[in-house]
C-alpha cells in the first residue's frame, strides 16, 4: 500500500537528523524491549516504530528483544503475537531475536558483584510494609547486613533447598535490593528491588532459574551488553533514568544514552492493560483484535493502515511535549490512502426496504450498464443494473414528495408521481425517468439498487469505548460510569450485485455511507454475505448507524 501524496519519507526524516546525542552514522544501535505479557497496543507501536526509524535514519540498526522476566504474566501466545504485530508494522530487526532470558547467568554474575561491594542486600521485608518504608525514606536493618551474608542468601534464593534441606532458611522470602539511597527524593533511587524469587516454570527457561531480574535492573544491563548506544523510552519514565544510569555505573559496564520521545496519548483510548483484560474475560468484546481496543491488531481490524499510522508518528517529530490527541488526525490521514484503493458501491438498509416502480421503463426490463468503479483512478469497471423496479433506502422514500425532482446516482435525473407513506412499513413510490433532464446542480442524490441478484451485508459500526476523554481517577468518577453503554451497531443491508466480487480485508466506499473494510465473509444458506466494518474518516459526526437506529448492540456489564 502506498504513502498518502505529498508524503516524502526522507523529508520526514530531515525532521530528526542531529537529533540523538553523540549519534555516528552507522553505529546507531537503537532496541525494542516489549514484555511478552499482552498484545501490542498502539502505544507500544509509537515506541517500535520510534526505535526502527531512529536506526533508518542514522542508517544503523535496532534490535529486537524479548524481556521474558515476569514469569507470572508471559505466555508464548504473546510472543507470537508481538512478532506478528512488528512484522504487520513493517519494522525490520537486525539478526535474530534475543531474550533477556539469554542473559540470566550474565545477570545473576552482576548481581553477585554488587553484593560483594556492598552495593545491594537482601531483604524479606513483606511487599506492604517495604512499600512503605520506601514512601516514608525509611532505612530498615536489613542494609547493615555484611555481603558475605547477602552472598550466601542470594545463593540460596538462585539455587533453592537442596535435597529438601533449606541453606539459608526462608529463603525464598527475599528480595535482592540496590543500596542506593532510601533518603533521595527520587523515589525510584530509593533501594528499588533487583532480583525476586519465583518457582513457577518459565515459558522459555523452564525451571533452570527461581529468582528473576526486575526490569529496571536487567535493561541496563542487557543494552549494554548487546551494543545499544541509544535506549529510547517514553517520557513518562522520565525519574527512572537516574536508576538506569545507576545499574551501569554501578556494574562498570557501557554506558548508554537514553532518548526520550512522548508519550502517545490519544482520546476516549484506554490503555491499561488490566481493565482491558477486563473486557475480554467477561466477553464485552470478540478478543484482543476487537476493533474497540486499541492494540494493533484492533486499530489494523478497525481499517487503520499501517502507513497512516506510520506518517502520523513522524508528523510529530522529536517532540517531547506530551498533549491529548484526536484520532480525527490520524483517520483522516487514513483517508487519504484508502481513497484511492476504494471502489464506490451502493448499499441500503434492510429496515422498510421501500421500492421505485419506475413507469416508463418496461415491467421486468434489466439493462446492464458499464460504470467506473472509482471517479478518478483507474480500478476497473463494474455492472450496475437498471430496472423498472428499484429499491431505496426507507429515510429516502419518505423525505419524497409528489413531483419532485430527484437524482438516482449513476443513472439520472426521475419526476416522483406518487409517494405512498403508510402509517408503519416501506413506502412505496412511483417515478417516471427524465433522459432528457440533465440538470443534476440543484436535486436530491439517492442510492438505489435495482431489485435484481442483491447481495446481503452486515454492516457493522464501533463506537469508543470511554465516554470521557481521558480516563479519570476512581475518586473522580467510578471506571463503569466513564464507559459508553453502547458500542457496538449493526445494520442488515442489500448491496448492489456488484459487491459478490469483494475480498477480505479489502476497502470499499459505499456512497452516501463511508469507508468499509471487508471483515469477514460469512456462508450463510448457500451464499456469501461480507460483514464490513465502518472506517472513520477523520471527520467530526455522529455515528453514521447511529443516526438512523439500534439494529443490536453489545452492553457494557459491569
Amino acid at each position: 500500500m502506498q504513502h498518502s501524496k505529498g508524503f516524502n519519507l526522507e523529508e520526514e526524516y530531515k525532521k530528526y537528523k542531529n537529533v540523538l546525542k553523540g549519534a555516528k552514522e552507522g553505529e546507531v544501535v537503537t532496541r525494542f524491549p516489549p514484555e511478552p505479557s499482552g498484545y501490542l497496543h498502539i502505544g507500544h507501536a509509537k515506541a517500535a516504530l520510534i526505535n526502527y526509524h531512529y536506526s533508518q535514519i542514522y542508517k544503523g540498526k535496532m534490535i529486537f528483544r524479548i524481556d521474558d522476566t515476569n514469569v507470572e504474566k508471559e505466555k508464548d501466545e504473546y510472543v507470537n503475537s508481538i512478532i506478528e504485530d512488528l512484522k504487520t508494522l513493517g519494522v525490520k530487526w537486525h539478526g535474530d531475536i534475543t531474550h533477556t532470558s539469554d542473559y540470566f547467568d550474565y545477570l545473576i554474575e552482576k548481581a553477585e558483584e554488587l553484593i560483594k561491594e556492598g552495593k545491594a542486600y537482601c531483604d524479606p521485608t513483606p511487599v506492604d510494609q517495604m512499600r512503605d518504608e520506601r514512601l516514608k525514606m525509611v532505612e530498615n536493618a536489613y542494609r547493615s547486613t555484611t555481603p558475605e551474608e547477602n552472598l550466601k542468601i542470594f545463593r540460596a534464593m538462585c539455587q533453592g533447598p537442596v535435597d529438601g534441606v533449606e541453606e539459608v532458611k526462608n529463603a525464598d522470602d527475599y528480595c535482592l535490593r540496590a543500596k542506593i539511597d532510601m533518603k533521595s527524593p527520587n523515589g525510584s533511587l530509593r533501594d528499588p528491588v533487583l532480583f525476586r524469587v519465583n518457582v513457577k516454570p518459565h515459558h522459555r527457561t523452564g525451571t533452570k532459574y527461581r529468582c528473576y531480574p526486575t526490569y529496571d535492573f536487567c535493561c541496563p544491563l542487557v543494552d549494554s551488553k548487546e551494543g545499544v548506544t541509544h535506549a529510547m523510552r517514553s517520557n513518562e519514565y522520565s525519574d527512572r533514568i537516574p536508576q538506569y544510569n545507576w545499574v551501569l555505573q554501578a556494574c562498570k559496564v557501557r554506558p548508554v544514552t537514553i532518548f526520550e520521545f512522548s508519550r502517545l496519548n490519544l482520546q476516549y483510548t484506554l490503555l491499561s492493560k488490566r481493565k482491558l483484560q477486563e473486557f475480554v474475560d467477561k466477553k464485552v468484546v470478540e478478543g484482543w483484535d476487537d476493533p474497540r481496543f486499541p492494540t494493533v491488531k484492533g486499530i489494523i481490524r478497525k481499517g487503520l493502515t499501517v502507513e497512516a499510522l506510520t506518517e502520523f508518528m513522524l508528523a510529530q517529530g522529536p517532540s517531547k511535549n506530551t498533549n491529548l490527541m484526536e484520532w480525527d488526525k490520524i483517520w483522516s490521514i487514513n483517508k487519504s490512502i484508502i481513497d484511492p484503493l476504494s471502489g464506490r458501491f451502493s448499499a441500503l438498509s434492510s429496515k422498510n426496504l421501500s421500492t421505485v416502480e419506475v413507469t416508463n421503463v418496461p415491467a421486468g426490463h434489466v439493462e446492464p450498464v458499464e460504470t467506473p468503479l472509482h471517479p478518478k483512478e483507474d480500478l476497473g469497471k463494474k455492472v450496475i443494473f437498471q430496472s423498472s423496479k428499484l429499491l431505496i433506502d426507507y429515510e429516502d422514500a419518505a423525505a419524497l414528495e409528489k413531483d419532485q425532482i430527484v437524482t438516482f446516482m449513476k443513472w439520472g435525473n426521475f419526476k416522483i408521481l406518487e409517494v405512498v407513506k403508510p402509517e408503519a412499513g416501506p413506502v412505496a413510490v412511483k417515478a417516471e425517468f427524465l433522459p432528457d433532464n440533465k440538470d443534476f446542480k440543484k436535486t436530491v442524490k439517492l442510492n438505489w439498487i435495482a431489485d435484481v441478484d442483491t447481495v446481503k451485508l452486515i454492516l457493522v459500526e464501533y463506537d469508543h469505548l470511554l465516554r470521557e476523554k481521558k480516563l479519570l481517577e476512581e475518586k473522580e468518577m467510578p471506571f463503569e460510569k466513564q464507559l459508553n453503554e453502547v458500542t457496538k451497531y449493526v445494520t442488515d443491508a442489500i448491496g448492489e450485485t456488484a459487491l459478490k466480487d469483494v475480498k477480505l480485508h479489502q476497502y470499499i466506499q459505499l456512497e452516501r455511507r463511508g469507508y468499509y473494510k471487508v471483515d469477514k465473509i460469512h456462508e450463510i444458506d448457500g451464499n456469501k454475505v461480507p460483514e464490513l466494518i465502518y472506517v472513520p474518516d477523520g471527520k467530526t459526526k455522529p455515528v453514521i448507524i447511529k443516526q438512523n437506529f439500534l439494529k443490536s448492540h453489545t452492553l457494557l456489564n459491569f
